[in-house]
């Protein structure tokens, strides 16, 4: 539904003017109604609401005995606001946001099919310089037999 990635621009209140392209989409599958919220990696997600709901629920339908999937509900639920599109096609990042992943002026918006990442654009370009060594867990002779001509 939604790839590619776009190198764009937080103004000063932290608003991020989603990409012309991704609207109409976006107005369509959940009426610019988007969830932001925090991730396990460096940087901060963005999903529709429908598939919010979704991950919300699978989310606290884990089993928090274990801390690493409390750490998670924290992260990653804990941190979930609602981040309605305007009239201009901008979301507000939220200050606690914008801290937790680095974002300052300059961004970049990576589609990941049913959500969006948003990434401090210097962090983006430094794990796409690194790619190599996370993707070597990938390489043909690790992988599993049920995932043996996966391709991307």
């Amino acid at each position: 539904m939604f790839d590619g990635s776009t190198n764009l621009t937080l103004d000063n209140k932290g608003r991020l003017a989603i990409p012309t392209r991704y609207r109409e989409k976006l107005l369509e599958c959940c009426g610019g109604n988007l969830v932001i919220t925090g991730s396990a990696d460096e940087c901060v997600l963005l999903y529709p609401s429908p598939d919010w709901e979704i991950v919300r629920q699978n989310l606290y339908a884990l089993p928090n005995a274990d801390p690493r999937v409390r750490y998670l509900q924290r992260r990653v639920g804990g941190q979930a606001v609602p981040a309605p599109m305007d009239a201009a096609g901008r979301i507000l990042v939220t200050p606690e946001l914008r801290e937790f992943a680095g974002l300052e002026k300059d961004v970049v918006l990576a589609g990941q099919n049913n959500k969006f990442e948003l990434w401090n654009a210097q962090l983006w370009k430094a794990n796409m310089r690194n790619s190599e060594a996370l993707t070597a867990p990938f390489a043909p002779e690790r992988l599993p037999p049920s995932l043996v001509g996966f391709s991307l």
